[in-house]
């Protein structure tokens, strides 16, 4: 059985070294929950941050918008780094377009970060896919396997940070931010983010958002 983690000590770890919560997570996991193994861990694969950007505090920044083509979608999010002096600079300002944008592609997200999701929320959909019919009959630890392997994809789907980056299939929008970070200097957070649907929230479900904003892209 995998070792469970909890969110504060994953908090905690990458409060000390700047790397991605996943990361810190998962050196977690692979030390049996030793965090001066885990840092280790992270060191040597250079994804600690001998700064510690990530645990600075960050109140400045920008709010964002972006309004989908025809009028149907809108996103407004909070972006926040440390200075003003970096919130106006091109590069942040583009990152924060950026991750409006991908919130409007993205219409199952609903969370910053798996970290940000509820318990309660995690505890439904546990209940949900114990409950469904092709898990019967089946073996108990096999059923346990089956279950946390479709939580886990199931909370990267609600996050945010989690997410491909629509404009570089290669990274995820936690990427996307570090590399901001490494680049601007400062610590950068995503604090909240809300998205509008035409209609009172009923999304139309002919369209298909992720492809028409890659459409966008692809023709800039």
């Amino acid at each position: 059985m995998t070792l469970q983690i909890s969110a504060q000590t994953v908090k905690a770890l990458r409060d000390k070294t700047g790397a991605g919560m996943m990361d810190c997570k998962k050196a977690l996991e692979a030390s049996n929950g030793n965090e001066e193994k885990a840092l280790e861990s992270l060191r040597q694969k250079g994804l600690a941050s001998a700064n510690k950007k990530s645990g600075r505090t960050a109140i400045e920044g920008l709010l964002e918008s972006y309004i989908h083509i025809g009028g149907r979608i809108g996103v407004l999010v909070e972006v926040n780094c440390e200075t003003d002096f970096v919130a106006r600079r091109p590069e942040f300002q583009k990152l924060a377009r950026d991750i409006a944008m991908q919130i409007a592609a993205c219409p199952n997200v609903e969370y910053v970060s798996i970290m940000h999701i509820p318990d309660e929320t995690i505890n439904l959909e546990k209940r949900i896919e114990a409950g469904k019919e092709d898990l019967k009959n089946k073996p108990a630890e096999m059923i346990e396997k089956i279950i946390e392997g479709r939580i886990k994809k199931r909370l990267k789907e609600l996050s945010l940070l989690d997410q491909i980056f629509i404009r570089n299939q290669d990274i995820t929008i936690e990427d996307l931010i570090n590399q901001n970070i490494a680049l601007l200097g400062e610590n950068i957070k995503i604090r909240r983010f809300v998205r509008f649907i035409l209609g009172g929230g009923e999304e139309n479900k002919k369209a298909n958002f992720a492809d028409e904003v890659a459409d966008i892209l692809s023709k800039k």
